[in-house]
């Protein structure tokens, strides 16, 4: 009977797929958390998962204070001093000075993030904001991959 119960439970959940394509103009923090509540909002999920993945090596994904700007600022001087350019240690530097700390930098904060769903809204603290974080100089135009897991 448990069993039952949990079988009729998981076929009552979805997977919804989308892409948020984000234009960077070179380094520093993206608050995107607003396009990932529109279309959680969109999508109706009450209840579910939220799953961000990031398809790239030289930027990646956080979760942090998005309410006071220098916030932020800290976190990118953070980052610049973590992993500073023209070391004379770091070979990886055909696509310029900034590559391989770039690489560095994704290492660190990470390409993905799994944030709950709950009363139809993601269920980040009270100051938490998801930033996409480009390592680059120059602009690029980067894709996040949004995957929710909806719940019955």
């Amino acid at each position: 009977m448990e069993r039952a119960g949990v079988d009729s439970y998981f076929h009552r959940m979805e997977w919804l797929k989308a892409e948020i394509d984000i234009e960077t103009k070179g380094q520093g923090l993206l608050d995107f958390t607003g396009l990932v509540e529109e279309r959680v909002k969109k999508w109706q999920v009450r209840e579910g998962m939220c799953y961000l993945y990031l398809q790239h090596t030289s930027a990646s994904l956080c979760i942090s204070e998005n309410y006071d700007p220098s916030a932020r600022r800290d976190l990118e001087r953070f980052l610049t001093r973590l992993a500073p350019e023209n070391e004379a240690w770091q070979e990886h530097t055909i696509e310029g000075s900034d590559d391989s700390p770039s690489h560095m930098k994704a290492m660190v904060t990470g390409i993905s993030q799994i944030i709950p769903i709950d009363d139809g809204k993601l269920s980040l603290g009270t100051w938490q904001g998801i930033y996409l974080c480009e390592h680059r100089k120059v602009p690029h135009r980067r894709r996040v991959l949004l995957r929710c897991l909806k719940a019955g």
